[in-house]
């Protein structure tokens, strides 16, 4: 082995059996969706009943409001690996002329129902369902419905930042404060929570179907008179709310654009996978209208390097992953979008080639992307500077301390005193937040592979929507008010999504499913955790539990936008020696602590022997792996 050995003492086992593996950041979407595959279902049918777990359970991470991206290959063609795409658009009236023009913005908020796309995730999962799935949605929505209708016992991260957006809530989100802080009280870590609305809605989604069955119509039928119930009962509810103006992050009211009819028109899609190979295997991925190609361009620039080079233990292979992400984001940032992406010479080894030119021993501090030729590279979004100092451990920077973000034509709210967590959330008291969203992964007995990573709609993002139960996403924080950038606000286009699960083939077999929460770290964690596996023979658990680092050397994808030239966020059991190491190479070091970063998830199967297993993260002592 070229690598460092793994640690000898793991948090959690390597999962082996042959019956079925799901793994998720929350212990009772991992046991409902193993539920369902001890109980004949399969992947498909299993993910679905986990994520609508998720929605009840993490609501500060995910919610019905909110989006999805998924990878996944079918047992019948293995070989295809296919992305689910649920990620809404931007609503026909989210133009730059009216968020520039008539709501005086030089961004899109943070927070507030101007950010809001259109809402895909349930969509999303209906359309997954009712086409590889077998069960009825009866069945996979009552674990959802039974913990929304009789309660569960609220994590201590949701009651953080409830709290931390409880003068918000009750200063000018009058809907949030009677879902969240009934009579004024916050919730305590341990209270059974009920969301009472949203388990009607669920209900509703299960009659529909019922009755399009007793009229003599086909289980795709009746999953699509669901979608069609959801459609329009969100629709009207969601118009009818967001006319009344709200307080934004730019801490100014203003009115949301969504209506019924984006949301009525708006239809989950599939499309095939962007993949290259690494080291005799197939990665998996979004196109460029997500991150997830970045990762695969890192690889690319990875893959020109002997082994020696990729260990993310020594100095030398933490150097090494840091240059290739700043690369390949600075590509993100110039070249990704909704748009006409040029990724077959952003994929292509000669363009990698040229990037891993630019790789030096000393830490770069410019954002460099690359040139295509025939093509004038896009302009770069303004770089908003913030500081390892102004930032807290472990998450994204924000505004700098003691201001307003550089470069914000309109007054931004100074960063407020953020509460930061074990779990690596972070929200501050405009509601804001960083580090969020959750993920599972789901294999069966019969080699269908799922790696999903739902996200948007926190209970923080907008205020709740009476008769729902939950609130809209704020995805499009993550266009341009720029008529150049292939990332732009444009009714129609979907926001550049951080949502990047990951699959991986061999010999045109699916053998791993993996991803994590985290933003624009998402790609950043799991490149060190498959440079551990398919490189350095790391098991998963193994991979999982590693020290790990990002770079926050990138234009920030969450409002305000803002990046740190030159910054690495690292754990300190990386060691004295590698961060000794990485600073003499110009790396401006912020330490996170020892167990701070990553929240990854991963399934396996051996095709050889059909073998599952999984492995889960014990960072924020919240995700679960289980199976047999």
């Amino acid at each position: 082995m070229t690598f460092s050995p793994p640690h000898a003492h793991l948090t959690r086992p390597d999962l082996r059996g042959t019956t079925g593996m799901a793994a998720a950041t929350h212990w009772l979407a991992a046991a409902s969706a193993q539920s369902v595959l001890e109980r004949g279902g399969n992947a498909f049918d299993a993910a679905a009943a986990g994520a609508f777990v998720l929605h009840v359970v993490e609501p500060h991470l995910n919610g019905p409001g909110g989006d999805l991206v998924a990878v996944f290959a079918t047992a019948e063609e293995p070989g295809r690996p296919r992305v689910l795409d649920g990620q809404g658009p931007a609503p026909a009236g989210a133009t730059i002329e009216h968020y520039r023009d008539v709501e005086g913005l030089d961004l899109v908020p943070g927070s507030g129902a101007l950010a809001a796309a259109v809402p895909g995730a349930v969509d999303a999962w209906l359309t997954l369902l009712r086409d590889h799935g077998t069960w009825s949605l009866a069945d996979v929505l009552a674990p959802a419905v039974g913990y929304a209708r009789d309660g569960h016992p609220v994590l201590a991260a949701v009651c953080r930042t409830v709290a931390g957006v409880a003068d918000l809530f009750a200063e000018h989100w009058p809907t949030s404060a009677a879902r969240w802080m009934p009579d004024g009280r916050l919730p305590q870590p341990g209270d059974l929570l009920t969301d009472l609305a949203y388990a009607d809605l669920l209900d509703g989604l299960a009659e529909a179907e019922r009755v399009a069955l007793a009229d003599g119509g086909t289980r795709s039928d009746g999953i699509d008179a669901a979608r069609a119930r959801w459609a329009d009962v969100v629709g009207r509810a969601v118009e009818e709310f967001v006319a009344t103006p709200h307080r934004h992050s730019d801490g100014r009211d203003h009115a949301g654009v969504l209506t019924a009819a984006d949301v009525a028109a708006y239809e989950a899609r599939y499309e095939d996978a962007v993949t290259v190979e690494f080291r005799g295997h197939t990665v998996a991925k979004s196109g460029a209208w997500g991150q997830g190609p970045a990762l695969l361009q890192a690889l690319t620039i990875l893959d020109g390097y002997d082994d020696a080079h990729l260990d993310p233990a020594t100095t030398t292979g933490a150097h090494t992953v840091l240059e290739a992400l700043k690369l390949a984001l600075a590509d993100r940032d110039a070249w990704y979008g909704d748009a006409d992406v040029p990724l077959d010479v952003l994929l292509s080894p000669q363009y990698a080639a040229a990037r891993r030119a630019l790789v030096t021993d000393v830490a770069s501090a410019e954002v460099r992307p690359g040139e295509v030729p025939g093509r004038a590279t896009p302009s770069l979004p303004p770089l908003r500077t913030t500081y390892a100092t102004d930032a807290p451990a472990g998450s994204l920077p924000g505004a700098p301390a003691g201001g307003s973000a550089a470069g914000v034509g309109e007054p931004t709210v100074q960063l407020a005193p953020a509460v930061v967590a074990g779990d690596g959330l972070e929200t501050d008291a405009s509601g804001r937040t960083r580090g969020d969203t959750c993920h599972l992964d789901v294999v069966d007995r019969w080699g269908n592979m799922v790696s999903a990573t739902p996200s948007g709609g926190w209970l923080q993002s907008s205020p709740t929507v009476p008769g729902l139960g939950f609130c809209l996403g704020t995805r499009l924080q993550m266009t341009w008010l720029d008529d150049a950038s292939p990332s732009r606000l444009a009714p129609g286009r979907r926001p550049r999504t951080t949502l990047t699960p990951t699959l991986v083939l061999r010999d045109g077999q699916p053998v791993l499913a993996c991803g994590s929460p985290g933003g624009d770290q998402q790609d950043q964690w799991q490149l060190p955790f498959l440079l551990r596996v398919l490189v350095g023979g790391y098991t998963p658990q193994q991979a999982i539990d590693a020290p790990t680092l990002h770079t926050t050397s990138a234009v920030g994808s969450f409002w305000p936008r803002t990046w740190t030239p030159g910054g690495a966020v690292v754990e300190d059991r990386l060691g004295a020696d590698v961060l000794a190491g990485l600073a003499e190479r110009g790396h401006v070091l912020t330490l996170a602590g020892d167990w701070a970063l990553g929240r990854l998830t991963a399934v396996t199967r051996d095709p050889a022997t059909g073998v599952l297993g999984a492995a889960a993260n014990s960072r924020g002592e919240q995700g679960y792996a289980v199976g047999r």
